[in-house]
């Protein structure tokens, strides 16, 4: 397990700056591993200490959470808070959240179960190619010597190996489970409904076989698939998902400030107290129903998100306040952070474009000069329009290289110099017009 300063390290290899958030979520992703260190007493006992993270849109936040779920190879989800509605309205309820999470852990243990058992299902696989391709015929087996049939075997083992029959045809047969239309209306926990009598439904109907011609490349990768299939046990999977779940899942629950605010007028509000109220046990630690089981969230770790331009924190109901103890402020991005942005991390964009357009032949390079405009212009932009953070670059790049990536599959060999006279010479329009919306949306 990372230590808080290695965690710190490897965000900032794909992240530029905020410091306080990469030291905030580092903190809380060891304590993870410390609490598995506990006595089993001990262990229920220490409950997450959940984050809210302030800062206008385009500055990392979602980036951070993204970046910590892999690091720490956890179930990791993405949530907007104003998608859900109160309980009694038609939307999705939150508990949807935690049902989506386990079945993301779900699909994710069992590809890790998967690759573990690869190399059988492998052999298996090719063994049943090498029975499309060699037949057992009982009549033919009496009158042929098997040492004979033994030989060809391996022959042609050798050649599949080897890929010298993967054009060959063979016919395969494979099962399509019958998939029945069932249509439910959308309401408080019918989505879920829905989904159980799809799957009750296709239980209970027999499986379809049906007999396709492929190649032999496209057989192996089918029976690949099915012999892993049956090599996984779907018991084990579940029960190790949910423990994951419950141990180490994250929620990144966007748009928190959507739903801040008390009530100011007659009546209730859909999307704001209402939510909050649901969202209560949730982050409090409740039971929620999965067709996987019951998953309990009392260790799931909740960042939240939100730009708080209007609501401030103290307008969510104390209640939640008080679950999420972590307060972080994300800086707002300068002049110097979007030079870093669009040079320094691995997934640099001008790296990006620079690979792009590689592929075509075309060998970019830019300036130390034009990373500086581009960095200036879009600043200037998103003060004179919306502040968008560090999308803005995306739109003033893709602004930038329209004509060079229209152009480019024409021009294979090309070496192509973007500097400061290029920006400002494509990017004029943007800097002369005063209602620059019109240009960059």
């Amino acid at each position: 397990m990372l230590t808080p300063a290695q965690i710190v390290a490897e965000l900032d290899r794909y992240i530029v700056g905020q410091d306080r958030a990469k030291r905030a979520v580092a903190i809380a992703l060891r304590n993870r591993w410390r609490r598995q260190k506990l006595s089993p007493e001990m262990r229920d006992e220490v409950a997450p200490k959940n984050i809210i993270m302030i800062g206008p849109t385009g500055v990392g936040k979602t980036e951070v959470a993204r970046r910590l779920a892999k690091l720490a190879q956890a179930p990791f989800i993405k949530v907007e808070a104003s998608k859900y509605t109160e309980i009694g309205y038609v939307g999705r309820d939150v508990e949807s959240m935690i049902r989506d999470l386990t079945e993301l852990a779900v699909t994710m243990v069992k590809a890790e179960v998967m690759a573990s058992v690869r190399e059988r299902a492998e052999q298996m696989a090719e063994d049943r190619v090498l029975d499309l391709l060699l037949p057992r015929v009982s009549s033919l087996e009496e009158i042929g010597p098997e040492a004979s049939r033994d030989s060809t075997r391996e022959k042609l083992r050798t050649q599949l190996r080897e890929g010298r029959l993967d054009d060959r045809m063979v016919e395969l047969e494979t099962q399509a489970p019958t998939a029945p239309m069932v249509e439910v209306l959308s309401g408080q926990g019918m989505e879920q409904m829905g989904i159980d009598i799809k799957e009750m439904l296709s239980n209970i109907m027999p499986s379809k076989t049906r007999r396709r011609r492929v190649r032999v490349s496209e057989a192996r990768r089918l029976l690949v698939q099915e012999e892993g299939q049956k090599l996984v046990d779907m018991e084990e999977v579940v029960g190790q998902a949910v423990r994951r779940v419950e141990d180490s899942g994250i929620v990144f629950l966007d748009e928190l400030d959507k739903i801040a605010g008390r009530e100011g007028g007659h009546g209730p509000e859909v999307s704001r107290q209402g939510v909050q109220r649901d969202l209560l046990p949730i982050v409090e630690g409740s039971s929620v129903s999965t067709k996987y089981g019951v998953v309990r969230t009392d260790h799931i770790l909740f960042i939240a998100a939100g730009a708080f331009h209007v609501a401030k924190p103290s307008d969510l109901i104390p209640e939640l306040q008080g679950r999420f103890p972590i307060r972080v402020e994300l800086d707002p991005l300068t002049r110097t952070d979007f030079v870093r942005i669009l040079t320094e991390p691995r997934n640099a964009l001008l790296r990006q474009y620079v690979e792009l357009l590689a592929t075509e032949g075309v060998s970019l390079t830019f300036t130390d000069d034009a990373v500086a405009a581009v960095a200036e212009l879009a600043i200037r932009v998103n003060e004179g329009t919306e502040n968008i953070g560090a999308r803005r670059l995306y739109t003033i790049m893709e602004k930038l290289l329209e004509q060079i990536s229209f152009d480019a599959p024409d021009l294979p060999g090309t070496e192509i110099t973007i500097d400061a006279v290029y920006v400002h010479e494509r990017l004029r329009d943007i800097v002369r017009d005063q209602d620059v919306s019109r240009y960059i949306l």
